[in-house]
This record gives C-alpha cells, structure tokens and sequence, in this order.
C-alpha cells in the first residue's frame, strides 16, 4: 500500500515533465533549443498566483470544468497499476469507471465552454465532444479485449500481462490493442494529427478553443488536468509494452517512468513527421483504431 501511493504522488508530480519531453523533443527534431524541459512547471506556477475574472453570464459550471479536468484523471489513476504494484482503487468492473469517469470531466468541461455563451467555444465543445464519442468505442474493445485473455473485470489483473501469460498467448492481439490506444492517446489528448496545442487558427481549434475563457488558477487546473490526462493514458500503454516485474519496487518504478518517457518522445516524433489531419478525414483515422481493437477481440474468440 505504501509503495503504491507512493507511486502515485511520483506520477502526479512527473505529469508536467512529460509535456515538457514531447516539446523538447519536437524543438530537437526541429533544429531548435526549445522551451526548458521544466517549461511545464514554470507556467503552473504563474498561473496559480494570479488572479482570474469570471464574466456575469457564466455559473457555477464554469469552475467545475476545470475542477473535474484534474479530478477525473486522478480518480482514473488510482485505478491503474503504477510501477508494477496494485491499483489503489480496484474493484470488479472498475473498467467501466475507468471509462465513464473521463466522459463526465468531458460533459462539465464542453459545458463550460457553452455556459460562456460564445458561439466560438460551443463549436469547440461540439468537435471535442464528437471526436472523443469516436474514440470511446476503441477505448472500450481494447479493455473488452483484455477482459477476455485475463478472464477478469478489473484493471489490476488486465493489466498485468505477466500473469496472464498475455504476450505468450496474443502477441496479436495486444499488438492490436497498443496500436489503437496509441490512436485514442492522440485523439483524447488533443495532439497531432487530431488537434494542435499551439494553434491558434479559429477554424481548426478544438479543445483550446472551448478554454479560451479561462484564465489564472483555473486555466492552470485545465494545463495540469491536460498533463495528467496524457499520463494516464501513457500508463495504458506502458503497462502493457512493458509486463516485466524485477521485484525491486525502486527499480520498477524507474522502468515504469522511463517507459512513460519513451511514450513522450514517440508522441513528440509523430507530431514532428506530419501535419494535422482535415476534420473530415479525423473520423475515418478513429474508426480505424476501433477497428484495429475489434480485430483483437475477434483474435481472442475461440
């Protein structure tokens, strides 16, 4: 119990460093220095000391947005084995919270935007709200998949590959899975070729647009929310990549981090090979991965 928590507060606090790899790698492929690699914490920091004002039309909705930002993922990782120890929070079906949890910081955060009142927010929220309905089913016939090789509900058990034998018996299939999620890790998390963070083009932003309203702390909750958000679905990926367990609790979490790092710089490599996708073509790209997902379980159907 203790490792794990402590576990869990080392992957709060890295959460901001893994946007600053991506960054710092998109600057090296680029030929530049770039942000500092701390770039991430430097900005959380000024943000929650300053002051933000909040417009008369907007209610108590405006604030929760931000709030669940941050909430959602938290509650999501304590669902998720961290450096090879147990979820903190595992229960039989946890998988369907672990889902679901995200869709209502979505609701709270697309509803900010429209509580606003602008038109230009409400077609943010629509295009999120649209691209991460897509997403979901991949989400869900990965974890579907998993469900069936390990014979259980919960997350801790789905995830651990190593007792369920996962790469002996479906190397395919898990295959399979890592190439959707890795998908669903782009879309969810608004990075190329979905959305570009550093946009700022009015007819092809998508979930900047629906913060444009926030500012000082509660801007910052969204930045943090964002950053732990990539982590956790970073963990999907690295948990299943990387199943072995030393038994050294130090060396696992060192193992587990750097495999968070190396999902980092393939994420800032991609964004750095090629240009964001047309809306149109966004759908298309995320029936794929849930396709890709469904091919897995069809492999695992005997």
């Amino acid at each position: 119990m203790v490792t794990s928590v402590v576990n869990l507060v080392v992957v709060l606090a890295f959460a901001p460093f893994l946007l600053g790899v991506i960054n710092k790698t998109k600057a090296f492929v680029a030929g530049r220095n770039g942000p500092p690699i701390l770039q991430g914490y430097y900005d959380l920091g000024k943000l929650l000391r300053k002051g933000f004002v909040v417009s008369r039309t907007t209610t108590w909705v405006f604030l929760a947005g931000p709030v669940l930002s941050v909430v959602a993922p938290v509650v999501a990782m304590l669902m998720l084995p961290l450096g090879g120890r147990p979820a903190l929070l595992s229960f039989t079906g946890d998988m369907i919270l672990f889902v679901y949890v995200f869709a209502l910081a979505r609701f709270f955060v697309a509803t900010a935007a429209m509580d606003t009142g602008s038109a230009f927010e409400g077609m943010g929220a629509a295009r999120e709200v649209t691209f991460s309905a897509l997403a979901e089913p991949a989400l869900l016939f990965g974890l579907l998949a998993l469900t069936r090789l390990s014979g259980s509900l919960s997350l801790t058990r789905m995830l651990d590959l190593r007792a369920a034998g996962g790469w002996q018996k479906a190397s395919a299939s898990i295959v399979l899975i890592l190439a959707s999620w890795f998908i669903v890790l782009l879309a969810e998390n608004a990075r190329v070729p979905f959305d570009d963070p550093n946009t700022h083009l009015e007819l092809t932003m998508i979930h900047e647009v629906m913060v444009l309203d926030h500012a000082g702390p509660a801007f910052g909750f969204i930045l943090y929310g964002a950053a732990l958000k990539l982590t956790v679905f970073s963990t999907l990926l690295v948990t299943l990549l990387i199943p072995v367990r030393s038994g050294i609790d130090a060396l696992d979490l060192a193992i587990f981090v750097g495999g968070l790092l190396g999902v980092g710089v393939v994420v800032g490599l991609v964004e750095s090979s090629m240009a964001r996708l047309r809306l149109v073509r966004v759908p298309q790209l995320l029936v794929t991965a849930t396709l890709l997902a469904g091919f897995a379980v069809v492999l695992l159907v005997r």
